[in-house]
């Protein structure tokens, strides 16, 4: 994978992490927010039958419900609760919608139950006047599915789609890039930390693009098909010089200086001379 590629995956892992720490930390905040909330609504239970000393057990969830439960038997008016419950539910905006169910500990039996609904104007909130008796008890809370959390589901899923097709877009195009990217890479070899464009007549090292000229191209070229073994001079001169006579001699020694010159940003990649008989282009894998 290239640098740039694995820049771009690395910030859409990113994103996505953080996408999904901010989904987790706020479902983690709100179900915080839930727990105190609901030990605050057992509390002031306590406090509308006169006791102030008894404790709130640890708040249980059970499939979708809450599970408010004590240490001690009290008894309740219906009133004063669906009035204490309403009222923390609203100071802590825990919820525009719930429904409690108030179970006797001893028997399961459902004792009383109403519901309260904001955004559907529906409370259902029956037998106010009727005295419970002392008693364990149990309160049951379920929260309602509300406009607000339905909206926050709507974004998340909107969220999703669109960091979706942004990944569908990149693979299309590092599929289209990669595509065109072969047919001018077929025009660079690499040597090294080199990559010679034999089309351009160039070395390319980095950000620096290093200009050859035709015979130096061609002698590179040469000296690259045959890598790592040694070329006579005889067949350097014929193949790339020719017939051409003025070239010969000292002028392939002056070719390979310049050649040498331009190669030095590397120090893997170096033309050696073999005394006697010809030049090597050496590259160490």
């Amino acid at each position: 994978m290239h640098l740039r590629q694995f820049k771009i995956a690395a910030f859409i892992v990113v994103c996505i992490l953080f996408l999904t720490s901010k989904s987790f930390a706020q479902d983690s905040n709100s179900e915080k927010h839930i727990q105190v909330s609901l030990r605050m609504i057992g509390h002031q239970v306590l406090l509308s039958s006169a006791d102030s000393t008894s404790r709130v057990l640890p708040i249980i969830k059970e499939n979708n419900r809450y599970k408010i439960h004590f240490d001690t038997e009290f008894e309740f008016n219906p009133e004063e609760l669906v009035s204490t419950v309403d009222r923390v539910v609203k100071e802590t905006k825990m919820t525009s919608g719930y429904i409690v169910e108030v179970e006797n500990c001893d028997t399961g039996d459902l004792v009383y139950s109403f519901k309260m609904d904001e955004a559907e104007q529906s409370d259902i909130v029956p037998c106010k006047k009727r005295i419970q008796p002392k008693s364990c008890y149990s309160l049951f809370f379920t929260l309602l599915e509300t406009n607000e959390l339905k909206t926050e589901a709507s974004q998340v899923n909107y969220y999703l789609f669109a960091l979706l097709f942004v990944l569908i877009a990149l693979v299309f195009f590092f599929l289209w890039k990669r595509r065109n990217t072969s047919v001018i890479d077929s025009n660079l070899i690499p040597m090294g930390q080199y990559h010679f464009d034999k089309c351009n007549t160039e070395l390319l090292i980095e950000h620096q693009r290093i200009e050859l000229t035709s015979k130096e191209a061609d002698l590179l070229l040469l000296l690259y098909s045959a890598a790592n073994t040694t070329v006579e001079r005889e067949v350097i001169l014929n193949m790339v010089w020719g017939d051409e006579g003025a070239y010969e001699g000292r002028t392939l020694d002056v070719f390979i200086s310049k050649l040498r010159k331009k190669l030095e940003f590397d120090s893997k990649v170096k033309i050696v001379n073999i005394r006697g008989v010809g030049y090597k282009l050496v590259m160490d894998v």
